[in-house]
């Protein structure tokens, strides 16, 4: 059912750029592993290089699954809004155009959770 507002209203979301002192929130998930239900959100500078990123801070939030650590990079897939995209892992977010509250997950041939569970 569809919802009308009696009044328009404007306010600025309390997740606006402006709030994280020059990072942005950048979304990342992980294809096949329930263990992480929803793709974690990271404050990050868009001056990043991509490299740094999955090599200093997804381990952080992924590293403790037993998949992790055999991760063939260079040959995971990846999705931008739920779209095939190739990162160029030499430049920066913002040069691969992820821009704030942006979603990319991966995928990792193979590497299927626990025992093939998908967890």
């Amino acid at each position: 059912m569809a919802v009308a507002a009696l009044r328009k209203y404007e306010f600025e979301p309390a997740d606006a750029p402006a709030k994280f002192h020059g990072a942005q929130l950048l979304y990342v998930g992980w294809e096949d592993h329930l263990m992480f239900c929803a793709p974690f959100a990271f404050p990050l500078p868009p001056t990043m290089p991509f490299r740094a990123m999955v090599e200093q801070v997804l381990p952080g939030a992924f590293g403790y699954h037993p998949d992790f650590a055999r991760i063939d990079w260079a040959k995971a897939e990846w999705f931008k809004s739920g779209r095939p995209w190739t990162p160029d892992f030499d430049k920066s977010l913002a040069d691969n155009g992820l821009g704030h509250k942006d979603v990319i997950r991966f995928r990792t041939q193979g590497l299927t959770g626990i025992a093939g569970s998908c967890s």
